[in-house]
């Protein structure tokens, strides 16, 4: 069983790195990104903003880009794409959790077999040890067992801890998200559409 919970602490730290660096490159400073698009939307740069938001990582960009595409709807059409954007985005960050939650619960059940796996050799040892068997064979034999408990301890108590950080990370993105769309939402629908054309689209427009 100390093979078996090898394996999963190695799964266990290969899920764990992998997760941590994309919640990271997925999380951004939602409020600087927002007030960055609000000022190329100021100069009716639509175009540019969309770049911005396809150069950006992580699903904040991705539903301020829903937004920006929708920005001439409805609200509710605009929501809809929003809400929509968000839904394709968010399962990908809590891709993953789920099996390092599994180890952090399996561990302790793995350690406890081992344990009792290992008792049974041990004082099946003994009882053919007879009139001849010794404490120390006993001794040696449980010392061995609850080894097994304690490997699958320490990994379990690191999995739950790792879970509970990413779980916290993910919440946060979620909490940008919910943001970066109500607010980009209510710019493009009263400041943007408020907003009088500049120069160079007047002149546009009169030629």
């Amino acid at each position: 069983m100390i093979w078996v919970l090898l394996v999963l602490g190695l799964l266990g730290v290969m899920l764990f790195i992998e997760r941590t660096l994309y919640l990271h490159r997925g999380q951004i400073r939602a409020k600087a990104f927002v007030d960055g698009i609000k000022n190329i939307l100021v100069k009716r740069r639509l175009i540019e903003a969309l770049t911005v938001c396809e150069e950006t990582p992580g699903p904040v960009a991705a539903v301020v880009k829903a937004a920006l595409l929708h920005a001439d709807d409805s609200a509710d059409a605009m929501r809809f794409h929003v809400q929509e954007a968000a839904v394709v985005e968010l399962p990908a960050l809590e891709r993953r959790l789920g099996s390092i939650a599994a180890i952090a619960q399996v561990a302790p059940l793995v350690g406890l077999l081992g344990t009792v796996l290992g008792m049974i050799a041990t004082f099946l040892a003994f009882e053919k040890g007879g009139a001849y068997a010794m404490a120390n064979t006993l001794s040696a034999g449980m010392w061995q067992a609850l080894l097994s408990t304690a490997g699958s301890l320490m990994l379990a108590i690191p999995a739950h801890l790792a879970h509970h950080f990413l779980v916290g990370r993910v919440r946060a993105i979620v909490r940008d998200v919910e943001w970066s769309g109500n607010e980009m939402m209510k710019y493009l629908l009263t400041e943007y559409r408020g907003a009088e054309p500049t120069e160079e689209e007047g002149g546009a427009k009169s030629r």
